[in-house]
């Protein structure tokens, strides 16, 4: 190929080799936007998960110490679990659920996630959750599944 036969190519591609690459790009762009948010977004579904287990834990230490004095049972006191989850998600800046019974605490934590590079496409956060749940125990029984 001569250089007066490429300087033609050049001159005669009409811009199709531009559409081309923005159609490259645009794709590159988006498949680097679902990479990286939705890692993010991954990030963010385990850390409401770790949190609400937290406090789920918290919230099983509170246990009915006159129950226990008095017959030996352990049982949690409800009111004061709610309230010491609920601190706890708040010191971690969590906000979610609680609910307790007298034999388990269950929190369930909401986070929203900005996203970075997906808000060019429209999409501005996603929603997570995460759930846990505990219940107080008398010593190791083993290992649980």
């Amino acid at each position: 190929m001569s250089c007066t036969s490429l300087r033609w190519w050049w001159r005669a591609e009409e811009g199709r080799v531009t559409t081309f690459v923005l159609a490259l790009l645009l794709g590159l762009l988006a498949l680097t936007g679902l990479c990286l948010d939705g890692g993010l977004a991954l990030a963010s579904k385990v850390r409401a998960g770790g949190q609400a287990e937290s406090a789920a834990r918290v919230g099983a230490q509170a246990l009915d110490l006159a129950a226990y004095r008095i017959n030996g049972v352990v049982r949690i006191d409800p009111v004061r679990a709610r309230d010491l989850a609920q601190r706890y998600l708040a010191s971690v800046g969590a906000t979610g659920t609680v609910t307790a019974t007298e034999d388990t605490v269950t929190v369930e934590v909401t986070a929203v996630y900005r996203t970075q590079l997906l808000s060019l496409a429209g999409i501005d956060d996603i929603h997570t959750h995460g759930r846990g749940a505990a219940h107080p125990q008398r010593g190791v029984t083993g290992i649980e599944p």
